[in-house]
Order: structure tokens, then C-alpha cells, then sequence
């Protein structure tokens, strides 16, 4: 059974093709969850005909009741001729005291102080927040002399799912492995997750944690056109996004009326995301607006007026970087793009999770889902009733963390932890792999702003966080770190005692030292020795800046015969895998015109007498650069080097290290430009090189 099938199977009735709701959007300024709400009760079938049914059903809908703002007196019209009429529009509610009673306002069409029950206040009560709930209405007219109100409101719904059930949830998850579990979530929020690598999932399901988690400060900074606001706007009616520029201390905690206290968006939604959150000229952020934010983020907390009030709201701030990391990392840090106002010490570390929104490609138009997800409201409701469920406490079972470390910290680490086990784990069955990939991008999310607090604040610097925990399953000690740590060894201030682990800058240090010991009085710099050693390095994934040269290049500079054993030396892209490794071997080799290559790999028997073609092609243009250029089809599944000056590279990828790239990218010419796939590559030396 493929995925999708699973899909319909578990979740009948719950599911919809994340490409309908782009098809009948077009232009109009209208959530992805308000047409998948009408989608989910049209087209919530894999066959073709009822789809396209449901889907003219659901276009003749919004055409005779969604409210087009240009529509507005058309449709008012409608509404006095006919006496009533079903509407879509976006409502938002005061409380008018003078008259005592609610008074609703309509978004697109037009009218205000519309008298409305009680009872539905009672029901809804996101309608007095301020930003508006999208709803299907029945708006009445009334007809006759000396009215005072004409409108009334007859009959109102938000468009959401009524209720859901969280145990049937948990329960179809034991149907689906992990990896088809975080590839539904992916198509749930509307993107394909074949273009993503596991790492690029985590990330993009990362922006679910403040649905998920209560009081979860998420930051993510990154390129525009990479979805950082999407989920934020589009997935759920419980989160509201807000530009940070429009953001006040009134608007978002509690409003002064008189000796009322209305409260704000986090009195109100679960997810409050500021959008845009950058540095802009002429903004001006009021101070009031950053400490009542800051006591909020750590204590849950806000006093405005007398009294205090609580909330559970998370805050998100979502915004784009300016510069590349590698020149963040050199020149600032990497909140750089944060409004002024907000880069203090104080303020950044309550974030509990930096997502690396750099690492997300730039959305194109296979990004998107074509397949069936969750309806995002009912994913949303799901979110919903999760949040009051705690399980930092699993964490305990797998990790203890470094006294070192601050208790928010702490904090941080765990309900990241926490929210990540609700999204991939809800049913608690996890691997200790698992639980160990959760734990390492838990506290790298968390690492990656005290990195940059030391940075920022010298406060911090007094009493550095070394970021390690004892696995409690091994006993061993895992130093965490970042992979723009990794990716950059040389702009990294703290944590110098990670810099070995980082795979690509492996023995630097002591080479230099080599190269430049005393005793020479010569002004030329001495020619660089490299130290090699046994061992093994680990490249994470999306790992850039690494190529054939920096893994193993010192290796191959006495190197005369190379073996490469590698099956899989069969597609162009193999090929050029191939090709790239001997112009690395040419430009590092001592004698470069006396090298001697041979190659074992493998095919099917009918692709043979093709390849033979293309290697015996090879051969010849080696020749001519005096490159003797073997091969053979026997390789089995192993793979690596062998060189005849005794060492031996193993490689668990062989030569495919690296994510598909673009054909028209820096990537298709520079290696170091490219992202890794995770593999290892261990160097061993001795006298047997046969084998």
C-alpha cells in the first residue's frame, strides 16, 4: 500500500489534495484553511470525477458567498432584496458599553455595529481578539420605517472543525513508519516532501512546535521565498500572524479602556507569529512594548493597568536575513537582522529554538504538495488539544545535560523535545535513534542563540554553556553543535573544543603548527606537511563547504596507484562524481603524470557494453595527461580508496556525498557549495593494501 493509500485509509473523511486549494484560491485574500474546510466536505475522495465535482461545488460556493470587498454593495444588495443571505467573511466583535450589548463588524462587507448574541460570544470568544474570525454567516435585513439597526445576524459558524478526536489520532499513527509519518505532515502543511532531505523536514515541521507546544518562543531568520510565515498564516484558526510592524504593547497584551482592561492577540490565540520581523527604517519600537514582551516570554506573564494576567500563547518572530551566514558569523551574528530594539541579552535568550531558516530551499513550484494531506483544520485542531500535553519528561530517559548549561537552557531544550515527540511521536513509540535525533536538534536549536549571545552580550561570556550531555543508554559524552558551526570552524569564539568534530577542518590546527615551527629564518613560508592520522570523520546532513579535497586530499599526495571501489558508477551524475574525484587526485598529487587509477564497480549485464563506452572514453582522455585508467565491473557493496602508500579510505556513500543540486547552480560547479547527504569516512593505514 503507497503512502497516499495509507493516507485514505487511516484518516477517511479528514483528508483532502493539497493542490485543490491553490486551485480554487487564485487571488483571493482567504486562508488555506477556510477553502479546505469546504474542500474536506466536497472532495474528501481519491476519485477523479467526485473530486472535480466537489470542486465546482466548492467554486460555486465561494463565488455565491465569499465577499469580495469590489462585491460588497452587489451583495449587500442581495441581502435587502432576498431578506437574508449566507455569507463568507471575516467578523471581529466589540463590546458596545454604552448600549450593552456585542456589536460585530465584517471585514469585506463593509458594515459595523452589528448587534449579535451573547451566545455566540459565549461560544467564540476569539471574536473579541481583536484580528478577526473567518465564518459563514446568514446576515438578515430588515425591512420598515424608524429601525434603528437593519442588519441582524441570524446564524453564524466559524469555519472550523467542531471537534476532533486526539485518541483516534495517536491511534492511526502506529499505522505509518516515521518517515511516512513526517512525509504526511509535509503534505499537510502543503509542500512536497520529496524535495526535502530529513534534516530540511525537521526543520520545516519545527514551524509546528508553537502549535503544539503552550509558551514556545520560536525564532527563525532566513532568505525570503523559503515559507517561514506560511504555517503561521495559512494553517491554523487558532494562530494569528501580525506584522511586526504593527505590532503594539496594547494591541498585543492588554488595552486600556477607560478602567477596562481589554486583553490582547495572547489573551486569545494559541500562536501569535510577528511577520516581517527586521530591521526597518523609521521603525520605532516602543520600550514599554519590548520589557512587558520580554516578562511575558519568560514567565508566561504581562501587567498592564492592576492587574496581572496570564497566558499560554507562543510567540513567534519570523523575519529575513540580509547577509549569508558565513558573513553573519564574521561580521555580527546571526540576529543580526533582528530589529535594534530587541538585539539585548535579556531579550534573545528566552528564544527557546533559532530555526536555521538559511538551510530551507527557496520555494519553487514542485515545493508544493500534489498529493493528500490532513486538512489543515483538522491538523489544527489536533495541535490544539495536544498543547496541554507535557512530555519533557521523556527526555530524562535518554540525555543528561551538562550543569554547565542555564536553566532556560534547560528549558529550551526540553520543550522542543517535547513538542517535537507530539508531532513525530504522539503515540510514545520511539527508537532510541529516534529520541536521540529529537535530543541533538532540540539543544543545537537552543546552542545556536547562546552562540550568539556571547556575541552580543559580554554578560554571557563570563560562564560559558559547554553544550554536551551523557548519553544514558551508552554512558557516552556528545558534544552538540551546530552545523554553521561545522560549516565555519573559523569564525566560531566559543565551543573551540567541538572544532575537531566538525569533520572538514579535522587536523588544520596541528598541520599549521607543523608548517610554521621554529627554527627557519627564511621570509618564504615553508611548505605546508600535513598530518595524517587514522580515524573517522562524521558529515552531517546539509553539511556545506565540504569536497573530495578536504576529506582526503592530504592522503592522496604520495599517492602513485589509486583503487576506488564503488558499485555505483552507472548515472551522469555518478559520472561526474567520478570525473571531479580524479581532477581532485590530479591537482593534489605529487606527480601528477604518473598516476594510476583503476576503478571497480558494477551494472546490470545489458548496461554494460554502455558503460564500457563511456569509461573506455575516460581512458583515453587520461592518456593523453599520462593517467593510466583502468576498470572493472566486479565491485560488490563495499566501498573505498586504497592507495599505494598504505592507507585505505572507507566511504559508507562512496562517491554520492552529496544532495541533488540545480544544473543552473553554484553548486553544479563547486562542491563546497553543495549540501552533504550524512555519511562517515574512516582512514586506516597498514601494510596490506590488497584488500
Amino acid at each position: 500500500m503507497s503512502l497516499q493509500e495509507k493516507i485514505m485509509d487511516a484518516f477517511i473523511g479528514k483528508v483532502v489534495r493539497k493542490d485543490l486549494a491553490f486551485q480554487v484560491k487564485g487571488g483571493l485574500p482567504v486562508p488555506t484553511y477556510v477553502l479546505e474546510y469546504l474542500l474536506g466536505q466536497y472532495c474528501a475522495s481519491d476519485d477523479e470525477k467526485v473530486i472535480q465535482e466537489g470542486l465546482e461545488k466548492v467554486k460555486t460556493v465561494i463565488q455565491n458567498n465569499y465577499v469580495h470587498r469590489a462585491e460588497a454593495e452587489t451583495v449587500k444588495g442581495i441581502i435587502r432584496e432576498h431578506g437574508k443571505h449566507r455569507i463568507i467573511d471575516k467578523i471581529s466583535v466589540a463590546l458596545n458599553e454604552k448600549e450593552d450589548e456585542y456589536h460585530a463588524s465584517f471585514a469585506n462587507l463593509g458594515i459595523s455595529n452589528v448587534p449579535i448574541g451573547t451566545e455566540y460570544i459565549m461560544k467564540n470568544p476569539k471574536l473579541l481578539s481583536g484580528n478577526g474570525v473567518w465564518c459563514i454567516v446568514t446576515v438578515g435585513y430588515n425591512h420598515g420605517e424608524d429601525l434603528k439597526v437593519r442588519w441582524e445576524i441570524q446564524s453564524l459558524k466559524p469555519i472550523q472543525i467542531s471537534n476532533v478526536d486526539k485518541e483516534e489520532y495517536i491511534e492511526q499513527r502506529q499505522k505509518f513508519t516515521t518517515d511516512e509519518w513526517m512525509d504526511l505532515l509535509v503534505h499537510t502543511i502543503g509542500l512536497n516532501p520529496e524535495m526535502m532531505n530529513r534534516r530540511e523536514k525537521l526543520i520545516t515541521l519545527a514551524r509546528l512546535l508553537p502549535h503544539v507546544e503552550n509558551n514556545f518562543n520560536f525564532m527563525e531568520l532566513g532568505p525570503k521565498g523559503t515559507g517561514k510565515s506560511h504555517v503561521f498564516q495559512e494553517l491554523s484558526p487558532y494562530g494569528v500572524l501580525v506584522s511586526g510592524g504593527d505590532v503594539t504593547s496594547a494591541r498585543l497584551f492588554v488595552k486600556m479602556s477607560g478602567n477596562n482592561e481589554i486583553l490582547g492577540l495572547v489573551g486569545y490565540w494559541d500562536v501569535v507569529a510577528l511577520d516581517e520581523f527586521e530591521q526597518q527604517k523609521g521603525r520605532n519600537v516602543d520600550p514599554v512594548l519590548i520589557d512587558t514582551m520580554q516578562n511575558y516570554l519568560a514567565n508566561k506573564s504581562f501587567n498592564r493597568g492592576k492587574a496581572t494576567h496570564e497566558a499560554s500563547a507562543s510567540m513567534v518572530f519570523v523575519g529575513n536575513t540580509k547577509h549569508t551566514v558565513p558573513f553573519m558569523l564574521k561580521n555580527s551574528h546571526l540576529f543580526e537582522s533582528v530589529p535594534t530594539a530587541f538585539i539585548k541579552g535579556a531579550f534573545l535568550d528566552r528564544i527557546h529554538l533559532y530555526n536555521p531558516g538559511w538551510e530551507i530551499q527557496i520555494l519553487k513550484k514542485n515545493s508544493f504538495s500534489k498529493g493528500y494531506g490532513l486538512i489543515t483544520d483538522y491538523i489544527a485542531a489536533i495541535l490544539h488539544e495536544l498543547r496541554n500535553t507535557d512530555l519533557t519528561a521523556v527526555m530524562d530517559q535518554y540525555a543528561k545535560f551538562d550543569g554547565s548549561l542555564s536553566e532556560r537552557d534547560h528549558l529550551a531544550i526540553r520543550k522542543t523535545f517535547s513538542g517535537m515527540m507530539k508531532l513525530l511521536y504522539p503515540d510514545g513509540n520511539i527508537t532510541d535513534e529516534e529520541a536521540y535525533e529529537l535530543v541533538d536538534f532540540a539543544a543545537e536549536g537552543r546552542k545556536r542563540v547562546k552562540d550568539q549571545l556571547y556575541k552580543i552580550d559580554e554578560t554571557f561570556r563570563a560562564e560559558p554553556a559547554k553544550f554536551q550531555y551523557v548519553n544514558l543508554k551508552t554512558d557516552e559524552t556528545v558534544k552538540v553543535t551546530t552545523l554553521e558551526e561545522v560549516e565555519n570552524p573559523q569564525y566560531v569564539e566559543f565551543g573551540e573544543e567541538g572544532k575537531e568534530e566538525s569533520g572538514v577542518q579535522s587536523g588544520r590546527n596541528e598541520q599549521a603548527k607543523v608548517a610554521g615551527q621554529e627554527g627557519t629564518e627564511s621570509k618564504m613560508p615553508r611548505p605546508r606537511i600535513p598530518v595524517l592520522r587514522e580515524g573517522m570523520k562524521s558529515i552531517r546532513m546539509n553539511q556545506k563547504g565540504v569536497t573530495y579535497q578536504s576529506l582526503f586530499g592530504d592522503y592522496l599526495h604520495s599517492a602513485r596507484q589509486i583503487n576506488i571501489v564503488d558499485p555505483y558508477i552507472r548515472a551522469p551524475f555518478q559520472i561526474d562524481n567520478l570525473l571531479e574525484l580524479v581532477e581532485t587526485i590530479r591537482e593534489v598529487s605529487l606527480t601528477p603524470e604518473e598516476l594510476t587509477i583503476h576503478l571497480s564497480t558494477a551494472n546490470e549485464e545489458d548496461k554494460i557494453p554502455e558503460m564500457t563506452e563511456i569509461f573506455n572514453g575516460i581512458s583515453d582522455e587520461l592518456q593523453a595527461l599520462g593517467i593510466t585508467f583502468t576498470y572493472d565491473f566486479k565491485a560488490d557493496h563495499d566501498r573505498w580508496i586504497l592507495l599505494d602508500n598504505g592507507w585505505k579510505i572507507l566511504l559508507s556513500r562512496g562517491l554520492d556525498i552529496y544532495e541533488k543540486y540545480d544544473r543552473f547552480s553554484l553548486g553544479s560547479i563547486r562542491q563546497s557549495e553543495r549540501r552533504c547527504r550524512a555519511f562517515t569516512i574512516s582512514f586506516t593505514k597498514g601494510k596490506d593494501i590488497t584488500s
